[in-house]
């Protein structure tokens, strides 16, 4: 079981996961993220290879289109 922060809020996984699973577990999927974690960006390229631990602390900013 690991435990980490997400924009503030407490979260718990049974494992260590990437960032691309974190996304899709938030129902994130398909929408454009910006991913900082332990206060440094996470490049979308690196999304499926950066792992989560147990203590991170990750801000995750969805983009919101308007006119």
């Amino acid at each position: 079981m690991i435990q980490v922060t997400v924009n503030g809020s407490a979260h718990r996984f049974e494992r260590p996961l990437a960032v691309e699973e974190l996304i899709a577990r938030l129902e994130l999927a398909g929408k454009k993220v910006a991913v900082e974690r332990n206060g440094e960006i996470v490049p979308k390229s690196a999304h499926g290879v950066t792992q989560v631990a147990d203590g991170d602390a990750l801000e995750i900013v969805v983009a919101v289109g308007g006119g």
